[in-house]
Parts: structure tokens; C-alpha cells; sequence
């Protein structure tokens, strides 16, 4: 069974390597490959061969390049020798010598003999200087008549001739001595050794700190002597001159100062969420809220609180019992104490306390009863004198009592009053706009701000399920109560100025529900001015509270972007608003001029084109002008060049134009237009004409990136130039004026105006045939030589690259072939040993059993 083993093992070993069986020549396996036509000078490959020949010769070479490769890789196992010229058999072997001995003597001397200055090198044989040998010291001269002639150590002699006993004596107590010196020494003597070290450098310390104690008190004795020939006291006069003339610090030593002083940097707390900032402000603000109500009550917190009993400094305590063992338990659990069960037990048990002291205190005051009863029955039976006393001393504890309490009140009174004129610090978000409205009212603004930011506080999105939709009502009511102050006949800017904060806060936590509401009251006013366009024909300017709601829109919102939910329909309001509502009052060119000066701050940061801008001013502009030097262009919707409203804001009383002074316009203006004087409607009048010049000096400077600038701008300098009476304006006007003219022709012609881009003319179809060539399909087209070259050797590149790829898929393969065999063979080998281990294992079980059994039948 073994030699049948080892024989497979030795088949399956050799089928690894791949051989080459030698292939006989079989006439019917001839493979011939005959051509139709001999062509003159064409080479043919494989016209004769047999089939498999040429794949045995591809596997043969790939064994001998690639195999072996394959086999050396990662192994360092390979002596290469690397003697001059060892395999060069066109140098001589004396050359050969010769130039590695000059290499040998490169090598030394540059690494040896850097720092050698004109020296001979020192020859030498086996490890001896040839010039030592050369002087002969070691040879005896036997002609030599010395008196030491032939005589010979004693060690020599004892060695050689017999005499070894002194020798071996003397070698023995060499022997001895060495001994005793390797003797390791006991523990005692070893600290005995180390505690006289010890002593040895503690007393050659002292000895150098007193030698050098002695050389510092001589140098300074020295230095004394010395110092008293040098020194020289200056008067005082230069002493003071020279401390008064101290340098003052440069500013870097200053700053250095500082720097150092400074306090080092602190590691801090971690920043606290959103949800835990709201809840500590809720619990701040309950507990200020739950300090006001008590004070305002009256009730006061030192009497809730337990006096302590006096104790003298002599009581023993003698009175005192144990009522219960306040001895705690000790427990864990998971790694910590059990204190939350000991305090919940306390707890009860103190309820429990409190309601049994509750329940004596009852049974006392029956008891009490009871005894005023039987005291009542026995006061029969008692004389008149004891009960008018008694009346008596109650009369007079009651008239004590009702003393004190009066006091009381009159110390509690004034803290109870302030208590309740605070605001309170706890609020809960009005359900209605009506309690809303009466929770601010009569309060000032900085009460309103107050009561908006404790609600926020008390009702947070993340203290409760529902008040993220609370707060966004309130958002509705806020913005409901700022649209109903400015409609009033005084409208509270200043007020509605302070509440957008509150409104801004609310918008940045519900973005959606701010802009459904802003969008709701934007569309309610376009829908209301269409109706009214519908009806009438014309609309007039929307009233004060919608104006305030662009403003905000423009505050809580982006206004640059390409489209916005909010910002779009409100630009597209305020252009529908410059171009259908008619101007017929002062009122509605104040309206128009905020209009327009809320578009250009819309468009500022996009730099967005608006056409009614441009109409807009040049139709103030127009109303500005007299009748009669209105002329030279042309009016757009809602301006008409003829009508009643022609001179709205044209002035022509001379005193009113002199004593006018630019000043800016409150948007309060628009409410009481009717209540001022003549006067100052011109001054208004002169003041939005001001306004117009300064706009056309922002839009000029807003819209000068534009290719066709100067011709949008053109009709309002042909206004400016041409219309507008500037002599009879004041001096501050004139100056606005020159401004603006001056912006506008400084802005001029940068840019070339827009051309259509030139084509080069269609021709006309003619009816010439056109000459095709057609191409042969499998044919090489002819051409120039560089482009036939080209061809060529893309066409040999791509053959290259194909046969490239093909050998290395073909190398790859083989190595995949030679790897699975390599693990084939260690498998079998693997089996193999395992079953020689299995067999051994089974015969040792058996012979073991067998002993067994004779030792049982023993």
C-alpha cells in the first residue's frame, strides 16, 4: 500500500510540471497550406507543420522564461558574483588581478586614508609590518660573543627540561589569587563597603563646599578692596537728573506687560442645547412668577420657615427618644448607592407625620372644645366675679391681636402693591386676537416687548406637543396688531418700529407660517385693488398698514433672490401699484415716492431691471414742471400729459422758496396732510422734488451696468436740461440738481448699443450637379504619403496591441495553470500525511488495546 502511495504521490508530483511530449510525425496530421498563385517575392509562413507543434513551443519557452521568474520571485537565496571581470574572457587573468587590487586600494584609501598627508602605506604579511620584519629583532645571531650566550630562562627551562615544579607552584598561587579576587563577598561586607563610599563622598563634598565657601569670602574681600578704589558717589542734583531722565517703555514692552498679565484661557462648559436653554428659562421664570404671587399675597417666606428651639449650652438631653432607627441600609445597584428609595421612604414617612400632627391638632382642638364645654357647665356653678374677669382678659388678648395683625398689614401693604403692579413673569399665548389685544393693552412699549418675550420664553416648541401652532397664531396676531396701529388717526411708528424684533423672532422658528400669513395680506390687497380697478376703472394708493407690510416683507425675507415665495408677489404688487394707481394728492406722490424707494431696495443687491421705475420719476418729474415748458417727451400710464393734476408739486410763492430747508419726510405725513398750512405743503412739496433728484442719482448709479443706459436715461436728462426752471429754486435745490445731472452725464455712452450679429449672405441654389466619389467598401483609399504612412502604422499599432494583449492573456493563464497545480500538489501531500498520521494513530490504538487485554487476562 506505501509503494502504491509513493508511486501516485511521485505521478501526481510530475504531472505538475508541465512536459513536452515528443510528437511523432504522422503523414495523415500534415497540415498543408497551399496557395492558388506563386507571387515573385512574397514570404509565407507555416506552409508546412503539424498541429499542437506551435502551442508545445509557446508552453516550452513560457517554462523557461516565465516559469523560472515566477519561481525566483520575492527570493534572496542567489550568490551572485560580483569579482571583476570574472566572465570576461577577452582580459588576461595577471589584468584581472590588477585591476582589483587597484579597486581594493580605491576603496581602503578612500574610506581609511582621507586625513593622510604624503605617508607611506604600510605594507604588511600575516597581520605583521614588513618593515618590522626587515630589522630582524627576533633572530638570534650566533656569532655574537655576549655573556648571556646559550643561557636560558628559567621558565624555558622548567617548561622543557624537567624543572616545571616552581612553575606549577607558582602557576597554582596565581591561581589561588585569582580565586580569591572572583570570592564573592557577603551582604555585610558589601554595606560595610557602601557605607564607607558613602562617608568617603559626603566628606569630598564638604571638603569643595568649604574650599569654595573660602575662595568666594577671599574674592569678595578682594572685590571690596577693589570697589573702594572705583567707586565714586555722584552729587545729588545729577542723581535726580539721571532718575528723572529714565527712558520711557517702548510700546512693545508695554504690550509684552499686558500679555503677560493677561488671564490664561479656561476650559469651559459645553454649549447647551435649544431645549435645555428653554426649560431653564422656564424654570427661571415660574419661579420669579411664583416669588410675585407670594409677595403679592402678602405671605411671607421667613415665617414658613421652622425657627430653631433654644437650646441652653447645659441641657443634656435627657428628654430625648428614638423614636425610629434613621440608620440607612446600604445598597446598590448597577454600580451606584440606592439613595432615591431612602429619600422616596422619607418622603412618605414624612407625609405620614404631617397627617398624623394634622389629625392631633384636630383632636386637640375637640379636646379644647370639650373642656370649654365642661368649663361652661362648671362656670355655673361659679361666682359673677370670676366670669367678668374672664370676659375682661379676653377682650383685651383680642384688641392685642387685632393690633399686631393691622401692623402687619400696613408693613405687607407696600410690598403687595408693587408685586401687583409687576408684570407677570409666567404667560400662556392668547387664543383670540381680541385677548391678545387686550393683554397689550395700556402697556408701554417696553412692557409689550417684555410680555412677547416671556411668552415665547413659557411656550417654546420643545417644552410642549402644542406650541409650535400656538406661537405661529400668535405671529398671525402680532402682525394683525401692527397693521391695526398704523391705521390709526396717530399711527405709532415708533411702536410698530420696536415690534418687528418680536416679529423677526417669530418668522426665523416658523418661516412657513410668516410667509402664509404675509402672503395672505399681500393677496388680499392686490385682489382688493383689482375689484376697485374693475368697478371705477383707476385705483388710488393703498392705505399706511399695507405699506408697513412691504417694509417688513423686505425685512424678514430675502429680497435677492432670482424667485421667492413672499418677495416675488410684493415686487409685482408695488410695480402694479406705480403703474395703475392714478397720483391725484400730495398724499399719493408721497404714497408713490415709498413705493419706489422700496423697489430700489428690493433690487439693490440683484440689480434687477424695472422699467416703472424710470416711467415713475420721469411722471414726478412732469408734475414738477409749469404747463407751458412741459414738452419734448412723452408721459406713461398713470400720468397724463394734460389735466388738473398737471403743477402738483410746482411752487411759485418766492417767500416759501426761500425759506425752504431739505428735510426728510415721516412716513406720519401721509395721515395729516389736511391739518397743515400752506407753507409747509410747499415745503413738502419742495422736499419729495428733493427726494426725486437724490432717487435719480440711485438709480443711475444702480442701472449704469446696463448696455442701453443712456438711452433708458435719456428722457429724464432731457427733462433735467431742457424743463426744469433751476433758477428758481433755492440754492440747496440747485446743488441737488447739479448732482444729479452731473451722476447722469458721467454715466454716459461706455457701451456700445446692441447690433444684430452679421451672417454671412445665403447664396442661391444653383442647379451644377455635385461630383461625389464614391468609396469602395474593404479598400485601402488612396491619399497622400504622409497620410498613407499614418494609416499603416495605426493599422500596426492596433495589431501589436491585439498580439500584446493575447500573449498577456496567454501568460496569465499559464501562471493560473502552474498556481492551481502548486495547490493540487500540496493538497496531496497534505492528504496523504494525514492518512499516514490516521494509520499510526490506528496501530498504536490497537497495540495499546491489545496490552490491555493480556494485562486483564494476567
Amino acid at each position: 500500500a506505501r509503494k502504491k502511495k509513493a508511486s501516485t504521490a511521485s505521478k501526481a508530483k510530475g504531472s505538475a510540471e508541465p512536459t513536452i511530449a515528443m510528437v511523432k510525425s504522422n503523414p495523415f496530421e500534415v497540415k498543408v497550406n497551399r496557395q492558388k498563385f506563386n507571387i515573385l517575392g512574397r514570404k509565407t509562413k507555416n506552409d508546412v507543420g503539424l498541429p499542437g507543434v506551435s502551442r508545445s513551443k509557446a508552453i516550452q519557452k513560457r517554462t523557461q522564461t516565465l516559469l523560472k521568474e515566477y519561481k525566483e520571485k520575492e527570493k534572496t537565496n542567489v550568490f551572485k558574483d560580483k569579482r571583476f571581470g570574472e566572465y570576461n574572457t577577452k582580459i588576461s587573468p595577471e589584468e584581472k588581478m590588477i585591476k582589483r587590487f587597484t579597486l581594493e586600494r580605491q576603496q581602503n584609501y578612500g574610506k581609511k586614508n582621507i586625513y593622510n598627508l604624503n605617508e607611506d602605506e604600510e605594507l604588511t604579511h600575516f597581520g605583521q609590518s614588513l618593515a618590522e620584519i626587515e630589522k630582524l629583532n627576533d633572530i638570534v645571531d650566533s656569532d655574537s660573543d655576549t655573556d648571556e650566550r646559550g643561557a636560558l630562562s628559567a621558565e624555558l627551562t622548567a617548561a622543557h627540561f624537567g624543572g616545571g615544579g616552581g612553575l606549577l607552584r607558582k602557576k597554582a598561587s596565581s591561581e589561588q589569587e585569582d580565586e580569591e579576587e572572583e570570592k564573592p563577598k557577603s551582604r555585610k561586607e558589601l554595606i560595610e563597603e557602601l557605607i564607607a563610599k558613602s562617608k568617603q563622598e559626603k566628606q569630598e563634598r564638604q571638603n569643595r563646599r568649604e574650599s569654595a565657601l573660602e575662595l568666594t569670602e577671599k574674592l569678595d574681600s578682594d572685590w571690596k578692596e577693589i570697589q573702594a578704589l572705583m567707586a565714586r558717589k555722584p552729587p545729588k542734583s545729577e542723581r535726580v537728573d539721571k532718575e528723572t531722565e529714565k527712558p520711557k517703555p517702548d510700546e512693545y514692552d508695554m504690550i509684552v506687560r499686558e500679555l503677560g498679565f493677561e488671564m490664561k484661557a479656561k476650559p469651559s462648559e459645553r454649549m447647551k442645547t435649544e431645549e435645555e436653554l428653554a426649560k431653564e428659562e422656564e424654570a427661571r421664570l415660574q419661579k420669579l412668577e411664583a416669588d410675585r404671587l407670594r409677595r403679592m399675597r402678602g405671605i411671607d417666606e421667613q415665617e414658613n420657615k421652622k425657627k430653631p428651639s433654644h437650646v441652653s449650652a447645659d441641657d443634656l438631653a435627657d428628654g430625648f427618644i428614638l423614636d425610629k432607627d434613621d440608620r440607612r441600609l446600604l445598597s446598590y445597584k448597577d454600580g451606584k448607592m440606592n439613595i432615591e428609595e431612602d429619600e422616596e421612604q422619607e418622603e412618605e414617612e414624612g407625609e405620614k407625620e404631617d397627617n398624623e400632627d394634622e389629625e392631633g391638632e384636630e383632636e386637640s382642638a375637640n379636646e379644647d372644645e370639650e373642656d370649654v364645654a365642661s368649663d361652661n357647665h362648671s362656670d355655673l356653678e361659679s361666682d359673677l366675679e370670676s366670669e367678668e374677669e374672664a370676659a375682661e382678659n379676653k377682650e383685651q388678648k383680642k384688641h392685642k391681636a387685632n393690633e399686631n395683625e393691622s401692623q402687619n398689614v400696613e408693613e405687607l401693604d407696600p410690598e403687595m402693591e408693587a408685586a401687583k403692579s409687576e408684570l407677570p413673569y409666567t404667560f400662556a399665548v392668547p387664543e383670540s386676537y381680541e385677548k391678545f389685544k387686550l393683554l397689550l393693552a395700556g402697556r408701554t412699549v417696553e412692557q409689550q416687548l417684555i410680555i412677547l418675550e416671556r411668552i415665547q420664553k413659557c411656550n417654546h416648541p420643545s417644552l410642549a406637543v402644542g406650541n409650535k401652532t400656538k406661537l405661529e397664531k400668535l405671529f398671525g396676531f402680532l402682525l394683525e396688531y401692527i397693521g391695526e396701529l398704523a391705521t390709526l388717526d396717530l399711527p405709532e411708528l415708533k411702536t410698530i418700529d420696536k415690534l418687528i424684533l418680536p416679529l423677526y423672532n417669530l418668522c426665523q422658528m416658523f418661516p412657513e407660517a410668516a410667509s402664509g400669513n404675509i402672503k395672505f395680506v399681500l393677496r388680499d390687497a392686490a385682489h382688493e385693488m383689482e375689484e376697485v380697478i374693475e368697478v371705477k376703472g383707476r385705483a388710488a394708493f393703498p392705505g399706511l398698514d399695507t405699506l408697513i407690510y412691504l417694509k417688513i416683507t423686505s425685512l424678514l425675507f430675502p429680497t435677492s433672490d432670482f424667485w421667492h415665495p413672499v418677495v416675488t408677489p410684493a415686487f409685482i404688487y408695488m410695480s402694479q401699484l406705480l403703474t395703475k394707481c392714478r397720483i391725484t394728492t400730495l398724499q399719493d406722490v408721497f404714497k408713490g415716492l415709498f413705493i419706489y424707494s422700496l423697489l430700489l431696495e428690493y433690487v439693490s443687491l440683484s440689480k434687477r431691471f424695472v422699467p416703472e421705475l424710470i416711467n415713475f420719476l420721469l411722471g414726478v418729474l412732469h408734475i414738477s414742471l409749469p404747463r407751458k415748458q412741459a414738452q419734448g417727451y412723452t408721459v406713461v400710464h398713470p400720468f397724463t400729459p394734460v389735466g388738473k393734476n398737471l403743477e402738483l408739486l410746482l411752487v411759485c410763492d418766492k417767500k416759501d422758496l426761500e425759506s425752504w430747508q431739505k428735510q426728510n419726510l415721516p412716513l406720519s405725513v401721509v395721515t395729516r396732510l389736511k391739518e397743515l398750512s400752506k407753507t409747509e405743503l410747499n415745503h413738502i412739496r419742495l422736499s419729495c422734488l428733493a427726494l426725486c433728484f437724490d432717487l435719480i442719482k440711485r438709480c443711475a448709479a444702480l442701472y449704469e451696468f446696463l448696455p442701453s443706459f443712456y438711452e433708458i436715461m435719456h428722457p429724464i436728462r432731457t427733462v433735467l436740461t431742457q424743463c426744469v426752471p433751476v433758477s428758481e429754486y433755492p440754492e440747496q435745490m440747485q446743488e441737488w440738481y447739479r448732482s444729479a445731472l452731473k451722476e447722469l452725464e458721467n454715466k454716459g455712452k461706455h457701451y456700445t448699443p446692441l447690433v444684430c450679429e452679421k451672417k454671412k449672405p445665403v447664396p442661391l441654389k444653383q442647379y451644377t450637379p455635385k461630383i461625389v466619389k464614391v468609396l469602395e467598401f474593404g479598400r485601402k483609399q488612396g491619399g497622400s504619403k504622409k497620410e498613407q504612412e499614418r494609416r499603416r502604422l495605426i493599422h500596426k499599432h492596433k495589431r501589436e496591441f491585439k498580439g500584446a494583449v493575447r500573449e498577456i492573456r496567454k501568460d496569465n493563464q499559464f501562471l493560473a495553470r502552474m498556481q492551481l497545480s502548486e495547490i493540487m500538489e500540496r493538497d496531496a501531500a497534505r492528504k496523504r500525511k494525514v492518512k499516514e498520521l490516521l494509520g499510526s494513530l490506528a496501530t498504536q490504538e490497537g497495540e495499546w488495546k491489545a496490552m490491555k487485554r493480556k494485562k486483564g487476562k494476567n
